[in-house]
């Protein structure tokens, strides 16, 4: 279970005012949900995943993960329990390295063995099998360089490594924005089954709102680093992508009032 209460975070430009990218929110997770978060640029939602994965610090507020107070602990220790991949296919991985070389990787996370040791028959074996049900004929890549593979292949071996330790937190942080529509679909869908397989907690961010729509059990939308929409069970599962964009551009057009009205009251104290 994930728990975020008032979480906060903020930041300033030179000589300009502080802005909360995230300003106070409070969150539940329940183990094994799958949360889908979206927001227009700006919103706070990648800066929400980079306060939960410890990249970026909280201003205030706290955070519990299974169990643990997290709230200041470093990127490297939350990564104990903490899987994530990046929207870069080269994020999180050894480009020099083989498929094999960087999937043990993963499989030494926390452990005092060598690459040596850890790419050892069973290793292979395992790796190889699960590979192959994800998409037939990458096992047979397995000696040659990460970096030879497409970006569509080199992001589900990051999903594979990501979980190969089953994390109690999958965060997923646009990970097909990079992708062509086809690599794309293909990674979105070794997403879902990974996540189902193992009944991962999972938060992804994306832009796709057919994605938004169509995945998850839970929606959550992130606008001024608040959430405008908290939507699960049902609700979550009557929501269209068209839905999502009414959603959007009715926030947009309240932020253009509220911006005009700004405006108006400072031209009345001029």
């Amino acid at each position: 279970m994930l728990e975020l209460a008032d979480a906060a975070v903020s930041f300033s430009s030179p000589g300009g005012p502080a802005v909360r990218a995230v300003d106070g929110v409070s969150l539940v997770v329940p183990a094994g949900s799958f949360v889908v978060v979206i927001g227009t640029n700006g919103s706070g939602k990648s800066t929400l995943l980079g306060a939960i994965a410890g990249t970026v610090p909280l201003d205030g507020g706290t955070m519990r993960l299974a169990g643990h107070d997290i709230t200041r602990w470093r990127e490297h220790e939350r990564a104990r329990l903490v899987g994530r991949v990046y929207q870069d296919p080269r994020a999180g991985t050894a480009g020099n390295l083989t498929v094999l070389e960087n999937i043990a990787v993963a499989a030494c996370r926390g452990r005092s063995a060598g690459l040596r040791w850890a790419t050892g028959r069973e290793l292979r074996e395992h790796a190889a099998r699960r590979l192959a049900a994800i998409v037939p004929g990458l096992e047979q890549r397995l000696d040659q360089p990460i970096g030879s593979l497409s970006g569509g292949q080199r992001q589900i071996v990051t999903l594979v490594m990501a979980t190969w330790q089953r994390p109690e937190l999958l965060l997923l942080d646009e990970h097909t924005a990079a992708l062509d529509p086809a690599a794309a679909d293909r990674v979105i869908q070794a997403t879902a089954r990974i996540i189902r397989e193992q009944g991962l907690t999972s938060l992804m961010v994306t832009h796709s709102l057919a994605q938004a729509a169509a995945l998850g059990d839970r929606l959550l939308l992130i606008h001024r680093g608040r959430i405008a929409l908290d939507a699960e069970g049902a609700a979550k599962r009557r929501l269209t992508a068209d839905d999502l964009a009414d959603r959007f551009d009715a926030l947009r057009r309240a932020d253009q009032l509220d911006d005009s009205a700004a405006r108006t009251l400072a031209e009345a104290y001029v």
